[in-house]
Order: structure tokens, then sequence, then C-alpha cells
């Protein structure tokens, strides 16, 4: 990475202050471009969901491992369930999407309810061996929808009904043949497998998935700095969590760094992330006390409220910078989390030395985020909030006594409650993937990078005024 001046700024820079200068490249597609990452994740993407209670949940985890990024389930989250979401992704098939599945007797308003959690669009009807009877489409509240309705009398046939082991061309080509958009995969049994969409068996060609040494998918968790640390940590990878975060806000404390070195002295024989730092001593400290990769960022996030409530964080573009350079002095890496807007914010935060990019906001607002779907004036939204917010305190302290609760409940430093927009153009967070990989593609064929290494290497950046930045944005409007 170095300057178009030739010297790095006298001060902090935030993602858009900066622009990435083209160079000559003899890379000239982006599928010859590798995104996987290096840092223990097992990533093949360089996306790590964050930790958010309206974000990180299983069919999240499940969508995500499944085009190679990574999830990390939230320290608030009650061991049990935990548990349940890791052994539910652990099952889960590496191509074929799991579907929200009914019985015949269920009725059509429980199906109408579920089917907004699944990009693709419809139910599964099974029977009580499992196998596939018909499908229930998404419909509109109206007066032909009879929402009593049993779904065994109101399923349609299904077209197109596969073997679990057909190709993915093979899937796009019969779909594309038939006319429909989704097909039911069966096991050699005839009991459900999952579902394949012609888009997905696209993606199913251009993305690898994340997985384990037993080619399962992978999946993260948190935990925080208080209470049993080390025998929460060692209960979740007992579940078989392939990494742990240990997460608090301010990361570079004496609490934490006792906790860290606990969990690390534990020899648990799994990555151990930590955070969040945004300076080189801090960097250092975590990584002393055990930590494989570190996490940047401290008031960047669309959620968090602490720069203005506090003063303290820093730009997120020199906090990376720093503390990526550190970690690889000391053979260690970072995620950069927080502050991200837009696929250039990926590529620019990869440019400055992070491995894996952390996102919560963003990807709040898709089918796949934990949350219910509501419906405004404005079109399809999901209520998000931050993890430092009233409403995520309350949830963490909710074993304390009321005195304690209520005492916790007047400082914050997040947002309780955010309507994030469903982006019609991309509702599924797999859409925001392709967005996403596509932009950061494209940036390493101009800079003729072909790896994230490479790209970090060669990036030439350039420092932008406000209206720089402007000249940049699309006018879709018009003028």
């Amino acid at each position: 990475m170095r300057f178009l001046s030739g010297h790095e700024p006298d001060h902090d820079l935030t993602y858009d202050d900066l622009f990435i200068v083209p160079n000559r490249s003899e890379v000239t597609s982006r599928f010859d471009v590798d995104i996987a990452t290096h840092d223990g994740t097992g990533t093949t993407i360089p996306l790590v969901v964050a930790n958010m209670t309206a974000v990180a949940g299983k069919r999240m985890a499940e969508t995500v491992a499944r085009r190679g990024g990574l999830v990390v389930i939230p320290q608030d989250v009650p061991e049990a369930a935990a548990a349940d979401t890791i052994a539910f992704l652990k099952s889960r098939h590496l191509i074929a999407d799991t579907p929200v599945i009914l019985g015949p007797g269920d009725l059509m308003a429980h199906a109408q309810v579920l089917i907004p959690k699944r990009a693709h669009g419809c139910a599964v009807v099974v029977d009580d061996e499992g196998r596939p009877l018909g499908l229930v489409p998404r419909a509109e509240p109206g007066p032909d929808l009879d929402m009593f309705s049993e779904l065994g009398a109101a399923m349609h046939p299904i077209p197109v009904l596969l073997p679990d082991t057909t190709e993915p061309r093979t899937v796009f080509e019969t779909l594309t043949e038939a006319n429909v958009e989704l097909a039911v995969l069966v096991d050699p049994d005839g009991r459900l497998t999952g579902v394949l969409s012609r888009v997905g068996a696209l993606r199913a060609g251009i993305y690898r998935p994340n997985v384990d040494a037993d080619g399962r998918l992978r999946i993260a968790t948190a935990v925080g700095i208080n209470g049993d640390v080390v025998g929460k940590a060692r209960a979740l990878v007992e579940a078989g969590s392939d990494l742990l975060v240990i997460d608090t806000a301010h990361g570079h404390q004496d609490k934490m760094l006792s906790a860290l070195s606990a969990v690390a002295d534990a020899d648990l024989g799994v990555p151990i992330a930590a955070g969040n730092v945004v300076s080189e001593q801090g960097t250092r400290d975590l990584i002393g006390a055990g930590a494989s990769i570190v996490k940047v960022g401290v008031g960047p996030g669309a959620m968090c409220t602490t720069r203005m409530m506090t003063g303290v964080g820093r730009p997120q573009f020199s906090a990376v910078a720093e503390c990526a350079a550190t970690a690889a002095e000391l053979g260690a890496s970072v995620w950069a989390d927080g502050g991200v807007r837009h696929p250039r914010d990926v590529a620019l935060a990869i440019a400055a030395g992070a491995s894996n990019v952390m996102i919560g906001s963003w990807f709040a607002g898709t089918y796949e985020s934990p949350g219910d779907l509501h419906t405004d004036d404005g079109g399809e939204y999901k209520v998000s909030f931050g993890m430092a917010s009233k409403r995520a305190v309350a949830a963490r302290s909710a074993a304390d006594g009321a005195y304690d609760r209520a005492r916790k409940g007047l400082f914050e430093e997040g947002i309780s409650s955010s309507r994030i927009r469903i982006d019609p153009d991309r509702p599924s967070v797999e859409d925001l993937i392709d967005h996403i990989c596509a932009g950061l593609r494209s940036t390493a064929t101009y800079t003729g990078a072909r790896d994230l290494a490479d790209l970090h290497e060669k990036v030439v950046l350039g420092v932008q005024s406000a209206a720089g930045f402007a000249e940049g944005r699309p006018l879709p409007g018009g003028w």
C-alpha cells in the first residue's frame, strides 16, 4: 500500500477520504481473482457477519457460510441456543438451501409469516417421513387468500424435483427449460434435502463454501469478558464452534487481557479473535495475550453512538492500516469491524491490510437476518439495534436484579431501534454478497492484483475532498 503523493497524510482517514488509482494490469477477468483469506477462518470471501442480535442468526449463518463467509453468533445468545444453531449449521447441505418446511395440516397464515425469512419465496410441504408434497409461494394478504386454509389443500405441485446429487449446472438448465425458478432436491430415499433456485445454481459455480476439516459449514461464536469466560468458551467449542471471538467495546483493558489469556491458556484448539481496538499498542497487547485475529474499530458502526457520546474512537481506515501493519509484523491478522456502507469500503479495508471485513447493519436489512419483516408506506423493513444500546443491555442483564437492570439501563452507546429498509433490488444477503464481491474483484483487476495480499501490496491510494467523493456517486435520478 502506498499513497499517490508519496507519503501518508498527517491526519487520520475514513474510507470516504480515499480513492484507488488504477494500475497497469494483466488481470483481465474478475473471475481470475482469488478473494480467499488466510487468517485461519477458512473464509473464501473476506466477509464476516458481526455478532449483532438483529443480524447474526442460523439462517444468516447458513447462507453466508455456503457462499464462503463466516457469521459470529452474539455473546448474548444462551449456550443451549448457540449449540442448537451450531448443530443446525453443521447439518446443512453445501449447495441446497434450507427452505421453510411445513406439514399439510399447517395453516396458510403460518406459512406466510415464515416464507419472508427465506429469499427463494416458497415453503415446502412435506409428509411425516420428510418427503416433499408441494410448494406454497409467498402471497399478499387479500380477499382471495384464505389464511386459515390447511396447506395440504392450498399447496401447488412441485414442477422440478431432482436428486440432491444433481450438478448445479444441470439444475440451472433444467429450471431454464421448465421456465421455473426453484428446484426441490431429495436424497435417495425421496426425503427433502433442500431447494436450489436458478441464481443459487449459478452462485454454486462461483463461490466456495467455508467448510471445516470434516466438510461442514463453519461458524464462529462470541463470548464476553465477564463471568466464566473459559467455561463458556469451552462449551461452545465442544458444541462445534470453529472460532471464538472474545468481545467487548473497549478491547484494550486489563479485564479483556486477562480473559483472553485465560481462554488462550485453555488451548481449546480453535483460532481466537479479540477486540475492539484502534491502535498499535492495543493490537500488540491483544496478540501478546493470545489473539491470532484482532478486531479493529471503535465507533464507525451505523448503530453505534460511541463517538458522539464520548468522543472516543478513530477514523476507520487509519485504524485498520496501523493495526494491520502491527499484526502482520507479529504473524497475526485483523478484521476491519464497522463503517462499511459500499463495496468500495470493503476494498479499501483489504487495501489497508485487513484479512476480513465485518459487516453488521448493512446485512440487517435482508431476508436472512433474524428479525420479523415489517411493512409501511416506504416498503419492507426490519428493525435493528446496536449491541451497546439500552435494548441490548436490557437483554444482556436479564438475569440481574431489578435495581441493577434499571441502573445499567440509564447508560447506552447505541441506537435501540432503527428501521433498516429491505432493498428491493438486493433483498437477500446473497444479493449483497454478489454486490460486494463484484466490486472487490473489479478493484483487484483495476490494481493488477490476483489475490487479496497482492491487492494490499500493489494498491495506490489518493486522498480526496468531500467533493471528490460526491463526484464518484451515481445519479440514478438524473441531473
